[in-house]
Order: structure tokens, then sequence, then C-alpha cells
């Protein structure tokens, strides 16, 4: 692809949100959650990451079900946890909406294992395979919503945050037993070992202090740049959108090349866009008893609309970004492309779906409390824009704006 602007950022995709219709790789139930197992029955484990909140509760007893269960082989999962292991299991779901069984290191269960698993903890995957069908659901209405976190141009600043690593804990004094203390040998040694735990303890807090200033003085560096910094220099605009783009949960890697121009005060974008092929093709439910999802396909109406309204939320979230962390840019031009096959050679090429370009005055207007009453598509259409874009959402190919 060609490259019009000198600087680019390549921005990691969220952890969560997963367009592609090749399949579902996700772990089934919420960020934190799994499946597992002991001697004491099988246990579902819920936390929140990052909260150090979690919850434990028993699913069903080890006891065997039935008389036919005890009188059939065990599986060998069944004896490992007979034998006292905690084993924790890992649910995927294939495209074709079946359930994967794993252990925590990828590998798959037998189907013997998986028989004995689904009986004894069939309500619990059902459980998390629901909370899987409403995630990835949800995740396709958020693909046609994007613009939604738009934040307004009025909202400047930066608020440093504070160092979420908790300071090590100072070591409590073992006490020494009369009888010990009688013997200046085994005195000496406990010394020794409170000493050699003070030691330690000092060195880890030392380093913590450390890990703290320098996390300290870059966000206090962070916040002069993005209060100051941002109206005179460069280098602290490049920098301060290149770290605000950065903390978007984009839902694909996304490439972005962006130029300011000779006076600071104009800036363009070039967005590398999905394809049509990139965005989900089919939506989910929960059958009433399989222990599975069931795949229903998207119509082609439907996926259009899903693509116009994504591409178009892009560029909402991208001028976002630039007039509210750069309050010297009064003009944005900002264009999305994607690759697609070149009929005359059979290689690929940049097609440009949009060109805008939008004043500071023009970006104010839009009512940034009300965005889940905006439309994107519509609402690029009150700037300067070049588009030739059907009303079922085919794109044609367009020359976008230069940076002047």
């Amino acid at each position: 692809m060609a490259y019009r602007f000198q600087r680019r950022i390549s921005l990691a995709p969220g952890v969560r949100l997963n367009i592609s219709k090749r399949g579902v790789g996700l772990s089934v139930g919420p960020r934190g959650a799994s499946v597992s197992m002991g001697p004491r029955g099988i246990h579902a484990h819920a936390g929140l990451p990052g909260t150090g909140l979690a919850y434990r509760t028993q699913l069903s007893s080890s006891r065997r079900a039935s008389s036919k269960e005890q009188a059939s082989a065990p599986s060998a999962l069944e004896t490992r946890i007979g034998q006292g292991e905690s084993l924790g299991l890992q649910l995927s779901v294939k495209k074709d909406g079946n359930v994967r069984y794993l252990f925590e290191d990828g590998t798959p269960l037998s189907d013997q294992d998986v028989r004995w698993l689904r009986r004894h903890a069939r309500d619990a995957i059902r459980a998390q395979l629901k909370t899987l069908c409403d995630e990835l659901n949800a995740d396709i209405v958020r693909l046609g919503q994007l613009h939604h976190d738009t934040p307004s141009p009025h909202c400047r600043g930066y608020t440093p945050r504070h160092f979420a690593e908790p300071a090590p804990t100072p070591p409590t004094p073992v006490p020494l037993p009369w009888w010990k203390a009688l013997w200046p040998p085994a005195r000496r040694q406990h010394e020794s070992d409170n000493t050699r735990r003070q030691t330690r303890f000092n060195d880890d807090y030392r380093t913590w202090e450390h890990r703290k200033a320098d996390f300290d003085a870059a966000e206090f560096a962070r916040q002069q740049r993005e209060e100051q910094g941002v109206l005179r220099q460069r280098d602290d605009m490049t920098l301060t959108l290149q770290e605000r783009l950065e903390e978007i949960d984009w839902p694909r890697e996304t490439v972005i090349d962006f130029d300011l121009g000779s006076d600071d005060t104009t800036m363009a974008l070039d967005i590398d866009l999905p394809s049509g092929d990139d965005m989900p093709d089919r939506e989910w439910t929960m059958p009433a008893k399989a222990l599975k999802l069931t795949p229903k396909s998207l119509s082609a109406t439907r996926q259009r609309k899903l693509y116009r309204d994504h591409v178009h939320g892009i560029a909402f979230r991208v001028l976002g970004a630039v007039f509210v962390r750069l309050p010297s840019v009064q003009e944005v031009r900002v264009s999305g492309y994607r690759q697609v096959v070149d009929l005359t050679t059979g290689g690929t090429r940049d097609q440009y779906l949009y060109s805008i370009k939008v004043t500071r005055a023009q970006w104010n207007r839009i009512h940034f409390d009300q965005l889940a009453q905006v439309d994107p598509v519509a609402a690029v259409e009150a700037f300067t824009l070049r588009r030739d874009m059907t009303k079922t959402g085919i794109f044609r190919d367009i020359e976008p704006f230069m940076l002047v």
C-alpha cells in the first residue's frame, strides 16, 4: 500500500471483540470465569480481572449419579479427580456452534471425559454458553456503535493515574520459642533468618519505590504534555494523539497514517479499514437443550449496513480523538481505504471509500451527550465529503483529500 503521510500507528485490537467470521475462539463466559473439578465436586470460579474480586460456587457433588454410572469404568478425568487433583478447563465454540472441551494447556478432553463432564456440569456449561452467546451478539451490535464512545471536544486535560501495584508487605518477625532462645546457635540462626527476611523486604520495597517513581514521573510528564505541550510542540501533539488512539478498544488491528500541516492547524489521516469479508456473517442462539450454540446467518443487507456503520464509526472515533486532544488543530481530513483486488494486475490496491474534511466549528455542533441518536453515516454528510456509496452500502472508488 502507498503511504501518503509520514507517521504511522499500528493499533492492537481489544482482547474481547472478534469480528472475524472464520471461527469463534473465545473462552466461554466472562473473562476470569472457569470450571474446575476436585474430589469434593465441580465448582465454578468467576472473577473480575484487575480487581482481585472472585467467587466460587459448587455445581455438583463428586458422587456418581446412578448405579449405571457406578457400574461403568471411570473416565481418566474422573480418576484424576478421585486422586485429589483440581483441574481447570476451557470451553470454546467452533464455527458450527459445537463446543470443544480443553484442559488449561489446550489439550482436548477425550470423548469419555467429555461425556462425564457433560453429565456432572451440564447446568454450569449451559450458563457459560449463554453468557458467551450474549457477548458474541452484543459484540456484533457494538461494531455498528463504535461512535457512541466518542469524547466531547470540551473534555480536555489529563488526570494522572494512580500506581496500581501495592507496596510489598513487611515481614512479621517470627517469635523464638523460649527453649530455643537458651541455645546460642539456635538464637543466632533465628536472628539471621529475621534479618534476611527484613533485608529482602527492604530490597523489594526500594525496587517498588523506583517503579512507582518512574510511573508517577511518566504520568506527570504526560499531564504536562497533554495540557501544555500540545499547544506548541509538534512532537507532543504526535505522541499525545498516538497514546489516545492506542487507548481506544479497537475491534481489529488498525493502521493509521497521519501528518500535520505546515502551521499545525490542519491534520490529515488515512485509516486502513477492514474489508467486508472481515465482518461477522452470523449471529448466535442458544438451543433449548443441546450444549452448543446455533449459528444464524446474517442477511447480505444487514451485513452491508453493519459494515457501513462500522467504517464510518471508525472515522468518527478518530476525528473525536484529534479534536479533543489537539486544541490547536482547526481542520481535520480523514480518509478511509481498504485493500481490494486490482482487476488489471491481479494484485491488490487501495480503494478509498470516503474522505471527510471537518472544521472544529462543524464538529462542535454535534450533541455528544446524544450520540446514541447520531447516525455516523448521515452525520458526515454535514461536512465536506467525498463518498460514492449506494443506499444499500456498496462503495465505489473516490479520490481522497490531500493535506495542504
